[in-house]
């Protein structure tokens, strides 16, 4: 893992938790970054190509992985003309980044980066959600840390990557312990580095996702203070380049037929899959089927309860000047 120093700690942390808005100015500037991260041209991308369907997918991101190694999509869109790339992104927020240039069609994040993109201008579209999986975000400390509660947070440094899922979480964690994001100091690092920092003890908790949840708790003996159970669903959603999404209905169907099959077959075969993820994801087979069990595998059409869900994040975030502008969620749901 690449090890965090206090000097870059410094030019992680925002002066003051959160005056750094999510502006569209900001999405833009970071997108040759992302490119080159995902290892895409930095050139003008075709909004919408009929005979493709261009998938961008994070590495921890299981079922949409397997999905990838298994071929079924491609032999199932090759009758209808339709030829199947995939693109791999560090994370959600760049993922939709993205999304929004035309780099990708479709892709999986989780339920605040939307968020963050829609107030950032994105043009996007809601296509499907994964059942709620609060296990599958938690707030850790170092083992020998001397917090052992959420509210022993108050004034401590806490890394998360800045847009994810756990941007949301933490908020709302803190919420609902009588504390507000003024009250730690958010540490914006990628998963690596937050582990690495985390480790050496230059931020005081980590907030993460599985596989990495599962991944610091096994292998360096991180102690979880609470997960997403009764404060968050942490939902995760597909996603779709909005002209995609009016055009080819098909594709995508047969797209979220293929993912509830594969998921499907992760539920009955979790160790089978475990064993199947870990070269790809780096880890060992025991890290990742523990990380797979808090995962629900089930997919369901995006529906009215769900985009409520999104809006009260959406709200909370204006409300808490993270986001520049209100946002209206049903907007980025196809009529």
């Amino acid at each position: 893992m690449p090890h965090a120093n206090t000097q870059a700690l410094k030019m992680t942390t925002p002066p003051r938790p959160y005056t750094r808005r999510y502006t569209r100015r900001h999405f833009l500037a970071t997108l040759g970054a992302t490119l080159a991260g995902a290892a895409l041209p930095a050139t003008a991308f075709a909004r919408y190509q009929p005979g493709q369907f261009r998938v961008g997918y994070q590495k921890a991101a299981s079922t949409l992985v397997l999905l990838k190694a298994n071929g079924t999509l491609e032999t199932r869109l090759a009758p209808l003309g339709i030829k199947v790339s995939w693109t791999e992104f560090p994370a959600g927020p760049q993922l939709l980044e993205g999304l929004n240039v035309g780099a990708i069609d479709f892709g999986y994040v989780g339920e605040a980066p939307p968020v963050f993109a829609q107030a950032a201008g994105a043009d996007f579209v809601y296509t499907a959600y994964e059942l709620p999986t609060p296990h599958a975000e938690g707030v850790v400390v170092a083992k020998n840390s001397p917090i052992h509660d959420v509210a022993g947070l108050k004034g401590r440094k806490i890394g998360l990557n800045r847009g994810s899922d756990v941007h949301w979480f933490l908020v709302a964690l803190l919420q609902k312990q009588g504390l507000s994001i003024g009250d730690v100091q958010p540490v914006f690092l990628a998963p690596a580095d937050a582990r690495a920092a985390l480790q050496s003890g230059a931020i005081d908790a980590w907030a993460i996702w599985d596989p990495f949840l599962a991944a610091v708790e096994s292998q360096d003996g991180a102690r979880l203070l609470a997960d997403a159970s009764g404060v968050a669903s942490h939902h995760q959603f597909f996603l779709s380049q909005r002209e995609f999404a009016q055009n080819r209905r098909d594709a995508l169907a047969i797209a979220l037929d293929e993912l509830g099959k594969t998921g499907q077959w992760v539920r009955a075969n979790t160790a089978a899959a475990a064993a199947k993820l870990s070269p790809i994801q780096g880890l060992d087979a025991a890290t990742i089927q523990t990380g797979l069990t808090h995962y629900a595998h089930e997919y369901r059409p995006i529906d009215a309860a769900v985009i409520a869900q999104q809006q009260k994040i959406a709200d909370t975030f204006y409300d808490l000047k993270i986001i520049p502008r209100r946002v209206v969620t049903k907007d980025a749901v196809l009529a």
